[in-house]
């Protein structure tokens, strides 16, 4: 198989192509898992970007490490497409899966040598869906001023703006991604403001308890946390500037100070605010779907409700619940492979993972399927641990946290 981009003449696709949508950890391990099975069945790889492979939880905490986004590529598209053995489509957008004649409609992103012909279709045999999920830009975030860090090219970009010098930086959503980063930028020099409805940390999460401990170890690192607080715009001075209006969410209470409504003054704001599935080729497709938790599929078989058509990672949901932690996917990916190859194989077993904070200021430790409501009981409580479990309706354990002393940097 050859290697392909954008630039390249128009292809046309065997009837036994397996055709993957995404480059990310997800598309890159369903390739993986492939290969380890048959070595020649022919495999296309469709990416809006150059399609490098990366560890996207290291984008958290690269920026105390000083670590360029070249830095974090551990094998080119073009490296680990030749390695593969696999076609690789650059710098391509899918804009329409016809799921009838099991075809794809494609046109180059802007990216690519537009002084030649690109492939406008692609047939596939089987399409495996590893779409991933985008930062939710609520109306008071203009993307225009708000960066993420869901991307390697979008850390990259921003990367290259921090390392100025120390710089004050805004993080809106203190979720795990929000929480990891605000740490990795304080390490590396720059004054970090957190700002979450929430009153605390990881409270979608976690019961009251837990999280007072995490937004005390946060708060001693000297990260400024404002909890119940809503972003209501954001704009740019003349000066470069970006001014934050913010509030408390309960606007109906008489004792608000001035502070509350003085806006905040940073150099950049960061959007970690949770995630979408774009909903055009999921709709395109004909298949089932959620905005918020993603694809729907067959728990055994990752099969989506449209024949031929798998999904896999953050775009997908199992019983209604979104799957968007990195561990699980070589199960996954080992699971589609077996279906598509036709290999007899006992289906996908899914089961959460561990969910461990990256955090050094506080150890937390989360195992089974955690939400901050609900029947959570006390453990072990002391200065040095918290342990608590969460109760189902059954009076099992579903869910437990474990949140261990805060390890608290000498200044």
């Amino acid at each position: 198989m050859s290697v392909e981009n954008m630039s390249t003449s128009p292809m046309s696709s065997p009837q036994k192509d397996i055709v993957i949508i995404g480059a990310g950890l997800a598309g890159w391990h369903v390739i993986d898992a492939i290969r380890s099975k048959d070595k020649d069945i022919p495999i296309t790889l469709i990416t809006t970007d150059n399609g490098d492979r990366y560890h996207k939880p290291m984008l958290t905490m690269a920026i105390s490490q000083n670590k360029r986004a070249a830095d974090l590529v551990r094998a080119t598209g073009i490296e680990a497409a030749k390695a593969a053995n696999i076609t690789l489509l650059t710098h391509t957008q899918v804009i329409d899966i016809d799921s009838d004649s099991q075809q794809l409609h494609l046109a180059a992103t802007g990216a690519a040598d537009t002084h030649t012909t690109n492939p406008t279709s692609i047939h596939y045999e089987k399409l495996v869906l590893a779409v991933g999920a985008h930062p939710i830009f609520p109306k008071s975030l203009p993307e225009d001023l708000v960066w993420h860090v869901n991307h390697i090219e979008r850390f990259g970009q921003l990367q290259e703006k921090l390392a100025t010098g120390s710089q004050r930086v805004a993080i809106v959503g203190a979720g795990m991604v929000g929480t990891e980063i605000a740490e990795d930028l304080l390490k590396a020099g720059h004054k970090v403001t957190l700002i979450d409805l929430n009153n605390a940390p990881l409270s979608q999460m976690l019961p009251p308890q837990a999280t007072a401990r995490i937004t005390t170890a946060i708060e001693s690192q000297g990260i400024q946390f404002l909890g119940g607080c809503q972003v209501s715009g954001i704009t740019r001075d003349s000066d470069g500037q970006l001014h934050i209006s913010y509030g408390p969410l309960d606007t109906g209470s008489e004792d608000l100070s001035i502070q509350q409504f003085t806006p905040l003054v940073v150099d950049h704001v960061i959007a970690s605010t949770g995630l979408l599935v774009d909903d055009k080729l999921p709709t395109a497709a004909g298949i089932e779907f959620d905005r918020r938790t993603g694809i729907v599929v067959d728990a055994l078989t990752l099969r989506t409700h449209a024949a031929n058509i798998y999904a896999i990672g953050d775009c997908m949901s199992i019983n209604g619940v979104a799957c968007r932690y990195v561990a699980p996917l070589r199960a996954q990916a080992a699971t589609i492979a077996d279906d598509i190859l036709g290999h007899e194989h006992g289906g996908y077993d899914h089961k959460p993972p561990m969910i461990r904070l990256k955090n050094k200021a506080i150890s937390v430790m989360v195992t089974g399927v955690p939400k901050a409501t609900g029947n959570w009981q006390v453990k072990s409580d002391s200065a040095d641990e918290l342990v608590m479990e969460l109760l189902d309706d059954h009076e099992a354990v579903s869910a437990t946290v474990t949140i261990k002393a805060p390890i608290i940097a000498k200044a």
